[in-house]
């Protein structure tokens, strides 16, 4: 598959960001990237971990030594970038998770009598979010608004975040990539998220991860992933049925087309 800059670039992290999201276990990571094989996720191979990448995809995983195979991209100059480079990051979404590895240099090879890319087996893995509850990508024809106050010297001002997805465990979020700072484990009181038809829930947030996001239309924005604490069971149960709703709506869209 060819290289590309469009809108389907996956954004890469900084893995010492996320440390408990990284696994370790042999048994686990190999969980993982069968999961990329099984479900032929399209992955995003980054050379030496620069932004510009090549698209493919993990075709098979060598029962005995581990070393992952690839699909090759269609023309040399891909295929060249990614074996005289030093290192390669892949990048991927499994059922919306984002998992990342990096790898030494691939080198070109076979699977199933057909050309490939073959990488040695990684040592960790990056899977962002470890999905206790369904997280729901918000609509955009009815967004999702959630005020956070952020510490403004001896007072706090007020931003409106756009919601980008929601689950009963915490949102996603956009935030511009300047005026404010924030970091990991940073908690905010008092945040306000309206939902649709449900009314207002007053939580607090926690940010668990943040990174880098690029719109179609190349502006650059943060995404901060928010988890709620101290959740009361009432607005939980709020959360819930919305996600329900949405949900069941969107299907019904779907079927009708």
């Amino acid at each position: 598959m060819a290289a590309t800059t469009d809108d389907k670039r996956i954004e890469l992290l900084d893995a010492s960001n996320y440390s408990e999201y990284v696994l370790r276990d042999p048994r686990e990571i190999n969980a993982v990237l069968n999961g990329l094989v099984q479900q032929r996720c399209i992955v995003s191979a980054h050379p030496d971990g620069r932004r510009d990448f090549v698209l493919t995809t993990l075709l098979g995983i060598d029962a005995d030594s581990g070393s992952l195979f690839f699909d090759p991209a269609h023309d040399e100059a891909n295929n060249r970038r990614l074996t005289t480079a030093s290192s390669v990051t892949f990048s991927a979404l499994l059922e919306k998770i984002k998992v990342q590895f990096s790898t030494a240099t691939p080198e070109g090879g076979t699977h199933d009598g057909h050309p490939a890319l073959v990488a040695p087996p990684p040592e960790k893995v990056l899977r962002l979010q470890r999905r206790e509850y369904f997280r729901l990508v918000t609509p955009t024809a009815q967004a999702v608004v959630c005020s956070i106050p952020v510490p403004d010297g001896a007072g706090a001002k007020t931003f409106e975040a756009r919601v980008m997805d929601i689950s009963g465990g915490g949102i996603g979020v956009l935030v511009p990539p300047k005026g404010l700072r924030l970091t990991t484990d940073m908690v905010f009181d008092d945040c306000s998220l309206v939902l649709p038809d449900f009314g207002t829930i007053v939580t607090r947030l926690k940010i668990r991860s943040i990174f880098q996001v690029t719109n179609r239309n190349g502006v650059t924005m943060m995404r901060a992933g928010c988890q709620f604490v101290d959740l009361s069971a009432s607005s939980e149960n709020t959360i819930q049925r919305y996600i329900l709703k949405t949900e069941r709506e969107r299907n019904a869209r779907s079927r009708r087309l």
